[in-house]
């Protein structure tokens, strides 16, 4: 299967600067859709592959046929090999890697930044080892420097396809968070601005620790009444770690919250969903990861978020299960019965 170029499709890339030309480092589904939104918001944007070959591929096929087969790419979407020909170009850049690539994206990205290039990332996890949120780990590296970030309920499918969506960008500063809230703003992409950086990123990595169970459970044959309260109750966890950490609890009842929760806990769609579907089904870690193909953040962030949890001293039982079956062996079923075998408490 190929895509096919439109016509009058240019494959090179334009030599002028656009006042609001953005960089995409990461080809995977969701770079790739965040790239191709861009694009056809009329903004000129580079996508950049670690992968040359694949760099290479795209550039040729007009699409991510490895990802996202069924979407050309629009016109102003450029695929290059090597950022550093087109840094000086652009005004903004958005890191849409997984989390445990994170801090070496920013490293390799530091010795190319002028001074007044803006950064944004929609990674979505904790790093690994240190459980530090994406916000931090920026900081070590880069400093003081505008950043922002995206997230909310969005499957990069959907996003290419041009269905209706809506994220948030979040930054605390908010000409950044405005600006690049505009730029993704059109059609049926809605963006909103909020200023809790910490709030949405312990939104976006927990949801996907949560995930994973609501796919155990129905795994093993439990249905939506095992699901919803899955995701209440998961919400709940989601809370009481995200105010521990000094996000604000109106941030977790919105789409970096609740909203995203409920997606990737309820379709299939999500890689995290599918793998825990896998193990409740009685497959291996190793035979879940070899069906769905791409990275897990929920399989990393279960041990993050645990310990991040421990730090905190914050009780998260359901998250608690996820890290005894991914990281102590701990059969599936068995982790749903201790749950059903809590005492009784108070909801709040």
């Amino acid at each position: 299967m190929q895509c096919i170029k439109p016509m009058g499709s240019d494959q090179s890339p334009s030599t002028q600067k656009g006042a609001d030309s953005v960089l995409v480092l990461g080809a995977g589904s969701w770079g790739t859709a965040l790239a191709m939104l861009l694009a056809r918001n009329d903004h000129t944007t580079y996508l950049w592959s670690h992968n040359a070959q694949h760099a290479e591929d795209m550039r040729e096929q007009r699409c991510n046929l490895r990802y996202l087969p069924d979407t050309s790419f629009p016109d102003q979407l450029y695929v290059v090999v090597d950022y550093a020909t087109v840094i000086d170009q652009v005004k903004d850049v958005l890191i849409a890697v997984p989390s445990h690539a994170f801090r070496d994206c920013l490293k390799q990205l530091a010795p190319y930044l002028h001074k007044n290039i803006r950064i944004a990332w929609a990674t979505k996890g904790l790093e690994g080892g240190s459980h530090k949120l994406m916000h931090s780990v920026f900081a070590e590296v880069l400093g003081d420097r505008p950043c922002a970030l995206v997230s909310g309920p969005s499957f990069a499918k959907e996003v290419a396809q041009d269905l209706p969506t809506a994220v948030t960008v979040a930054s605390t500063d908010q000409v950044f968070a405005s600006d690049f809230a505009r730029y993704l703003h059109k059609g049926n992409f809605r963006a909103y601005t909020n200023k809790d950086i910490v709030g949405v990123e312990i939104g976006g990595a927990t949801k996907n620790v949560l995930a994973i169970a609501a796919g155990i459970a129905d795994g093993l044959g439990y249905n939506a009444n095992t699901r919803a309260a899955l995701i209440t109750r998961g919400l709940a966890e989601m809370m009481r770690l995200g105010i521990a950490a000094g996000g604000q609890p109106e941030t977790f009842m919105g789409l970096a919250g609740l909203g995203d929760l409920v997606l990737t806990c309820s379709d299939n769609q999500s890689r995290n969903r599918r793998f825990g579907l896998a193990l409740g089904q009685g497959k291996s870690w190793q035979q879940a990861m070899d069906e769905i193909q791409q990275v897990v953040e929920g399989a990393q962030a279960a041990k993050e978020v645990y310990a991040l949890a421990a730090e905190y001293k914050i009780d998260m039982p359901i998250t608690a299960q996820v890290y005894r079956v991914l990281y102590e062996g701990l059969n599936p079923r068995e982790a749903v019965q201790s749950l059903l075998e809590r005492s009784p408490t108070s909801e709040h």
